[in-house]
Parts: structure tokens; sequence; C-alpha cells
């Protein structure tokens, strides 16, 4: 088994419906991860933890998806010198999502996450991947792939 080079990770198992969508991209892309459940406000030591090993773990990009006050990815994004992608969830506490996105977004300098649009985890899935393809010219070239069967969706609808 390959070690994973993408870490997903959500304030609570209610998001995994949202963040299965990251996890299913980045298996038809073949790209390796895993999967866990870190909230920023219920199991800080662990987020704390999670994001300080990440890097020695080997992973390479995160992505933090949070609802409501949605402090994880820019907490993560704090403790860690791997880029974080945020992915707002639309959950059961948030104000229409809002709440999430804005928390996300409103990163001060020195801390960026970047930020998918609400519940977009499938295209935070593909900018980890394209952040990996950087370096990696199979992957590269499976994500061509993947943007010609995108187009070519779209030209025989």
């Amino acid at each position: 088994m390959q070690k994973p080079l993408v870490g997903i990770i959500m304030g609570s198992k209610s998001d995994l419906p949202v963040m299965q969508a990251a996890a299913d991209i980045l298996t038809e892309l073949g790209v390796s991860f895993e999967l866990k459940t870190v909230s920023a406000h219920r199991t800080p030591e662990l987020m704390f933890d999670y994001a300080q090993t990440a890097k020695s773990r080997g992973l390479k990009v995160i992505i933090a998806g949070a609802g409501g006050a949605a402090h994880l990815p820019g907490m993560t994004a704090s403790l860690t010198t791997l880029p974080v992608i945020g992915v707002p969830i639309k959950s059961s506490n948030s104000i229409d999502g809002w709440d999430s996105v804005l928390s996300i977004l409103q990163m001060p300098n020195g801390v960026p996450v970047a930020t998918v649009a609400l519940n977009a985890a499938q295209n935070a899935g593909i900018l980890a991947a394209q952040i990996l393809a950087t370096a990696d010219e199979d992957l590269s070239e499976r994500l061509a792939a993947f943007k010609k069967q995108l187009k070519e969706k779209v030209l025989n609808s």
C-alpha cells in the first residue's frame, strides 16, 4: 500500500457525505490519501498533532472540511507549512453555509488557506492532485485525461 500523499480531515463524521467526493476523485486519479475526523473544537490536541506531524508522515497536501465556525482549515494551516485546501460545508449548524465560507476564506496574511466553493470537496481533491502533479508527470497526464473527459461530456451533451 502506498503512503498517503493527501490528508483529508473533517470536523465531524456528519461531514463525510460531502468530503467523500474528495476521496472519490483522488481514488479516480490514483492519488493515495488518508481520511480522518479531526475536530478543531472537540479534539484540539488531535488537530495539533495531526497538523504538526503531517509533513514528517509524508503528506504533501491537506484538505480540511468544516461547517459552522469552520476553524479546522485555518488552525491546521497555522500549524504546518503544507498547502491546506479548505472545504466550507453547509452543515446543520451553518447559516446557509456563509459562516463556513467566510471563516475559511478570510484568513489573515501569513496563514493562507486555498478555499473551494461550498460543499465542493471534489474540487479540493482535484486541486490537491494538481499541486502534486507539479512534481509528478504521470499524475499530470491523468489530470489531462480527466479534463479531456470533462470537455467531451460538455460537447456530447
